[in-house]
């Protein structure tokens, strides 16, 4: 793989997984509920995303 590609690869992961963390935060601090536990699920799978996009870049 092109060493820009996996520059971008690991860009993305790095994004997700802030995404992940910001998407956390603010559902721990502003919501209740099923909409809580949605929300963390969502942001459970994004963190997984990213880590496979960071794994990804590294092979």
């Amino acid at each position: 793989m092109d060493p820009m590609t996996k520059m971008w690869v690991s860009f993305v992961g790095i994004g997700l997984m802030i995404l992940s963390a910001v998407l956390i935060m603010f559902t721990r601090a502003k919501t209740k509920g099923i909409i809580r536990f949605v929300l963390s699920l969502v942001s459970f799978a994004v963190l997984l995303l990213g880590m496979i996009f960071g794994l990804f870049s590294i092979i």
